[in-house]
């Protein structure tokens, strides 16, 4: 019913710990583009397409896809206590085109990530607004909207949902936890302002080609 696309560069461990905690059943593609040994360490039936930036590597990993659904995830992600099959049941009945889950980190940074929740919960009936650790897509859909924009340096994943009927946007209260390695490196008020800076610029296409220094 759906397979689960991962964008990967030098994640390593990481990525390992991610893939342990996806049902064996359910198809995995990881796009990589990295140069230390991430690759050597997957087992099992994982098929490996080429990466880059991630509207790049999430497109390249989408076209290699045949199932009705797409869950996009980042490879820092834990969704164990997330019921991927009662959630694709109801995206299934109820014709989502885009749904998305709650995104946690364990530790002292949580308050973040739930008033995060909250916002994006209360922006959503006129702006959904899904983030690249997990996104499940009805393909058809996606590739009508051409997918992630690949000139895209930035928040190439709120940027796509916006498109998005609200009506067809759902996000599920279930915990995926990530980590919060960015919140660490780059700072709260950081990570707040970009956020307030995609929200004011929501409508410009030309905001999400630049990246802010979000990845140095």
């Amino acid at each position: 019913m759906f397979t689960i696309v991962i964008p990967c560069k030098n994640e390593n461990q990481g990525l390992v710990k991610t893939i342990n905690t996806i049902p064996k059943e359910i198809p995995i593609i990881v796009a990589d583009s990295s140069t230390d040994n991430t690759l050597e360490l997957l087992h099992g039936d994982i098929k490996i397409t080429e990466g880059g930036l991630p509207a790049i590597a999430r497109n390249n990993g989408a076209k290699e896809v045949t199932s009705p659904y797409i869950l996009f995830l980042d490879a820092d992600m834990d969704i164990s206590k997330v019921p991927l099959n009662e959630i694709i049941k109801d995206v299934v009945s109820n014709d989502y085109h885009l749904v998305t889950t709650k995104i946690l980190v364990k530790g002292n940074n949580r308050i973040f990530y739930e008033l995060f929740y909250f916002l994006q919960k209360l922006i959503s009936f006129n702006t959904p607004f899904a983030v690249g650790g997990f996104m499940l897509f009805n393909r058809d859909k996606f590739n009508a909207l051409g997918g992630f924009n690949i000139n895209d340096k930035f928040a190439e994943d709120y940027h796509l949902s916006m498109k998005i009927s609200p009506r067809k946007f759902k996000i599920y209260k279930y915990p995926a936890f990530t980590s919060d390695r960015r919140l660490k490196r780059k700072g709260l008020f950081y990570m707040i302002g970009l956020m307030w800076s995609c929200f004011l610029n929501r409508d410009d296409d030309a905001f999400y080609t630049k990246d802010y220094n979000y990845w140095k």
